[in-house]
């Protein structure tokens, strides 16, 4: 495995340490980043911080659900360890119960008593790599155990706001209107409010936003654009209100699909046009994959998630880096249908994709472990939101635990959070800030692929502000050189500067049950010359600089 020595042992376990030119550091060429505090570009939806938890392997039942009698301490069933982490970066939104496990899914299997639901196939059964996984142990059927009830629970001990994924594929739309009557309809005042009642919540769970459909191009119901823009009317013509302002989501395209965009606004802003102001947001979903040196051709589409080289590192941060190209595509193909941009896009399933052989336990579909590739990975892709902060309105990291690019991942009684949990930690700051317009300068990292000369980024992030307090992360994915930067906030007066970063000596670095703390946070020096600030980015490294202006 490659290794880089710039970082002393003792940094890797969390110890605070300073980066200022340490003896033996390779250092790049001078780097700019001017933060433009006099141009704003609009509120930071806290909602991009969200996540997503489905119906598979592990991610519901041994990740977020024990059970009410498990000797692991729990909260009504639900992990009290997930339940604290989860509160100390401020979730503010969850995406539930799928995923293509939404597209089979009957909400009214997960009401009532637990002991009278009935048992199903869970849709994951079904795929291929699931039994291939399921050789190794037991098949696990959906025991509906975890249902409404118990996630609108869960949404209120970590005090998120729920988001339903409806099924479009096999139920039909009075199933919808009956499932927002269950959880909005006020005390007493419809039989399914009597039924949330009998289960201990007499008061509406008061759900706002909900998905019409998941992934309607594949496994939600394989439809054409058009097909699908007509079921979407249909279900979303009337959906009972209960004094909420629901926002309705429609099924948008896998990765860049602007064909599928097009075709679905075209037939919904036609001339028989569809006026619901409820329809407020545009799903993309983009999984990001080390697709180099021949893997296709060798029938191998997906690298994996610990056993990479350099070349893999930069490929999958290069596909991770394409979301932002996704973003300004999609904006632009909806505005030439929707000109006033009501409608907002949602980034609801994202992050790196590995083939299957890191997971925890056999049971755990698509688990994967989760390395300071990941890390960067998921920190540029949310500074890639907060830059199109007036676009995108929603986003779930995909998933929460057990899965893909979790944060945190967990099996009986043992548990532990990602180097991803600790990105989401530090840039929590950023929700409900004022997104500011901030240019990076940098040298180009290069490096060979595939016998032929390539590049990256050299630096790149986001700044955001709260009254006098000014977030900035920054994103370095260098292997091999530290960075020195020079940061200019447009002359305004700085009275302090605090740095956090993420790095580790080794790119594959990880944590583990006996490791939790291999990769986690540590301070970092940050000197204030005047108006500008000087840190020492060090290589493959995520930091946080909160600066306090006077």
């Amino acid at each position: 495995m490659e290794r880089r020595q710039f970082l002393r042992n003792s940094a890797i376990t969390g110890a605070a340490f300073a980066f200022s030119g340490a003896k033996g550091w390779a250092k790049s060429a001078d780097a700019h980043i001017d933060i433009l505090i006099d141009e704003p570009k609009g509120e930071i939806s806290p909602n991009i911080y969200g996540q997503f938890t489905e119906h598979i392997g592990g991610v519901i039942y041994d990740g977020v659900w024990v059970g009410e009698k498990s000797k692991i301490p729990n909260r009504y069933g639900i992990r009290s360890e997930l339940i604290d982490k989860m509160k100390q970066i401020h979730v503010p939104i969850i995406r539930w119960p799928g995923g293509c496990f939404a597209d089979s899914y009957d909400w009214k299997d997960g009401i009532g008593p637990a002991s009278k639901r009935p048992r199903r196939t869970n849709f994951w059964e079904g795929d291929h790599d699931a039994i291939r996984l399921h050789e190794k142990g037991p098949q696990i059927f959906e025991p509906n155990e975890f249902g409404t009830d118990e996630f609108m629970r869960f949404c209120r001990l970590t005090q998120a706001q729920p988001y339903l994924a409806a099924n479009l594929r096999s139920l039909p739309a009075l199933d919808l209107d009956h499932w927002v009557e269950y959880c909005n309809s006020p005390a007493g005042s419809t039989t399914l409010a009597d039924v949330r009642a009998s289960g201990g919540f007499p008061e509406p769970f008061n759900v706002r936003y909900w998905g019409i459909g998941n992934e309607s191009w594949g496994c939600g119901g394989n439809f054409t654009p058009e097909e699908y823009a007509s079921e979407f009317r249909r279900y979303t013509t009337w959906i009972p209100g209960y004094g909420l302002d629901l926002q309705l989501i429609g099924s948008g395209p896998n990765d860049n699909d602007i064909d599928w965009t097009h075709r679905f606004f075209e037939q919904i802003y036609s001339d028989h046009a569809y006026h619901n102001r409820s329809f407020t947001g545009w799903s993309v979903h983009h999984y990001a994959s080390d697709l180099s040196r021949g893997r296709i051709s060798k029938g191998d589409r997906k690298g994996d998630a610990l056993q990479f080289d350099s070349v893999d590192w930069y490929e999958l941060l290069r596909q991770c880096d394409l979301t932002e190209q996704i973003i300004q595509d999609q904006w632009t193909a909806m505005g030439q249908y929707d000109t006033d941009h009501h409608v907002k896009l949602v980034v609801d399933e994202y992050g790196p994709w590995y083939r299957e052989g890191t997971e925890l336990d056999p049971t755990h579909i698509f688990g994967q472990q989760i390395t300071m590739r990941d890390a960067l990975a998921t920190a540029l892709t949310l500074d890639i939101f907060n830059r199109h902060s007036e676009k995108v309105s929603i986003a779930t990291c995909a998933q929460l635990i057990n899965n893909l690019n979790a944060l945190f991942l967990a099996h009986e009684d043992r548990f532990f959070a990602t180097p991803n949990f600790h990105v989401f930690a530090m840039y929590a700051a950023h929700q409900g800030g004022e997104a500011l317009r901030t240019v990076f300068s940098a040298p180009d990292v290069r490096y060979m692929r595939d016998g032929k000369s390539a590049q990256f980024w050299g630096l790149n992030g986001s700044a955001s502000r709260k009254g006098q307090v000014v977030t900035l992360t920054i994103v370095n994915p260098d292997l091999s050189k530290a960075t020195e930067t020079q940061i200019a906030l447009g002359g305004a007066r700085i009275i302090r500067a605090d740095g956090t970063v993420l790095a580790a000596a080794d790119m594959h670095a990880h944590n583990t049950f006996d490791r939790p703390n291999a990769v986690t946070t540590a301070n970092l020096a940050v000197a204030i010359n005047g108006e500008q600030l000087s840190v020492t980015l060090p290589p493959a490294s995520v930091t946080k600089l909160t600066v306090t202006l006077g």
